[in-house]
């Protein structure tokens, strides 16, 4: 997946802005101002963070050796991803859709509707 197709993708989520509250390339994609993905181009390589449920977190790190406990965030809800081709892109947008969901499941009543309207 290049950084084009995946901030396509990510942006594609209703109500997702991108920010850059750390520094000029490190994009933190959120809905009603919560994170769902926080991508890393400092590197060489592409990265993405992603919240996962704790289980499916340790089970993407046993699977894939491109997955890592979370860079700077809680290694049990956060895994990142480095984008080196290993993971199927099929698989990578699983995991952007849990993030997503995961974090608008957890967004008050009045969030929800908030969203709802957005659409």
């Amino acid at each position: 997946m290049t950084s084009d197709s995946l901030e396509k993708m990510l942006l594609s989520k209703s109500g997702a802005i991108k920010e850059f509250p750390f520094d000029e390339v490190t994009a933190v994609y959120k809905v009603m101002n919560k994170m769902f993905a926080l991508v890393g181009t400092k590197e060489s390589y592409l990265n993405i963070n992603l919240k996962c449920l704790p289980d499916d977190a340790l089970g993407y790190r046993d699977i894939y050796e491109c997955v890592i406990p979370g860079y700077h965030m809680n290694k049990k809800h956060w895994n990142t991803v480095i984008i080196n081709g290993e993971m199927k892109d099929e698989v990578l947008i699983e995991m952007i859709n849990d993030s997503y969901d995961l974090v608008v499941n957890n967004l008050t009543k009045k969030e929800k509707q908030a969203l709802l309207n957005l659409v």
